[in-house]
């Protein structure tokens, strides 16, 4: 009698819809009035305030990027996660309404960011930047940048067409005004960029530095330095940086838990001086400003003590979030992370300190999300 040895192979099939909710991507579109929501699944979109899950497409297949144009029908989508829906070298011009593609991009490497506005559609790559016009695709101008895994870049919403991008050398920065024929090259930080903003209206931009510790401000038509805001002392990730609407505030998230908030009073007396005011009903100026160092008056030997500091504080679980400001009549921030969160919080514009939480909600409440 001989034994029979049989081998076998247990193979352990995943649920289909096992990482159906997990967050690749956040992104708020141009007014900050809504945030899409990329999955393992598809997309998702939200109204920032009040909070409501607006609508849900899903393809069975991963979104890695979903780029709205305003509150539009139109989004540029890449594929992502572990089963993507398109190639990541690929941006889909999608209409929603038709349930259709209705024009792509396609690239020799993967692309890792796009931003739209009315009549632009901005495509990162790693070492190259590329401009279209939207309506039929044709290509109006490329930047070689440095190396930009992140695909950093800031395109302004309205008026004048400003992009700004990592230039080719480390911690510069290229500001491009297509409308006025102008580019200029600012150096803004020592080491690279982790992080880019522009204000609504183009008027001024805001860097950060793979230090974290320094966000710098700038003035867009000729990089002149407005202001100097310090998050912290120590080195951190800056996951997001944001202007509100009127240019008063910028916030900022990193992997710190806090999200921090300065007002830009001395910026806007320089961007908006008082005759240049007037008549203009979007312009809303802060006098208050960002507490500094009691030693700031060593600043010459160290910038440490010349920095200033947030204005306001408000603080998160430690997860990977993206901030935006909340709605007009009140001064609030949005705060949506990875872990499927969403928060809105205000703070006191006179006095600072820290925000009280008015909202927290769960992007998925039938759901419990997951995160990588």
């Amino acid at each position: 009698y001989m034994g029979i040895q049989r081998d076998y192979i247990i193979i352990m099939v995943e649920p289909s819809d096992a990482h159906s909710n997990k967050i690749l991507d956040i992104s708020f579109n141009q007014d900050q009035g809504c945030f899409a929501i990329s999955t393992e699944k598809g997309f998702r979109i939200y109204n920032s305030f009040p909070f409501k899950d607006t609508f849900q497409r899903d393809f069975d297949a991963g979104i890695g990027i979903a780029s709205m144009l305003f509150r539009s029908n139109i989004l540029a989508l890449v594929g992502g996660g572990t089963h993507p829906k398109y190639p990541p070298n690929k941006v889909i011009l999608w209409d929603d309404h038709q349930m259709k593609c209705i024009g792509e991009l396609s690239f020799k490497s993967n692309v890792k960011a796009v931003k739209l506005r009315k009549e632009r559609i901005v495509v990162a790559l790693e070492l190259r930047i590329y401009i279209y016009q939207i309506s039929d695709l044709k290509l109006l101008d490329a930047i070689d940048t440095y190396q930009n895994p992140l695909g950093l870049c800031a395109l302004s919403s309205k008026d004048a067409t400003i992009l700004i991008c990592p230039d080719k050398k480390k911690g510069c920065i290229r500001i491009v005004n297509y409308d006025a024929n102008t580019n200029v090259e600012k150096k803004a930080h020592e080491s690279t960029i982790s992080a880019i903003a522009i204000s609504q209206d183009g008027k001024m931009c805001a860097t950060a530095s793979d230090k974290g510790t320094l966000i710098r401000v700038f003035k867009t038509d000729d990089g002149k330095l407005l202001q100097e805001l310090r998050r912290g002392a120590d080195k951190a990730d800056i996951h997001s940086v944001a202007f509100d609407k009127t240019s008063s505030w910028l916030a900022c998230t990193s992997d710190k838990g806090t999200v921090h908030i300065f007002s830009l009073a001395e910026a806007q007396k320089i961007v908006y001086p008082p005759e240049a005011e007037a008549g203009s009903k979007e312009v809303k100026k802060t006098e208050v400003k960002n507490p500094t160092s009691m030693f700031k008056f060593m600043k010459g030997l160290f910038s440490y003590f010349s920095s200033e500091w947030s204005f306001a504080q408000f603080r998160i679980p430690d997860a990977r979030s993206v901030v935006a400001f909340g709605p007009d009549e009140k001064t609030s921030i949005i705060v949506v992370s990875l872990d499927g969160k969403y928060y809105l919080a205000e703070f006191d514009p006179k006095t600072g300190g820290d925000c009280r939480k008015v909202v927290e909600k769960a992007l998925f409440p039938s759901e419990q999300p997951i995160t990588s």
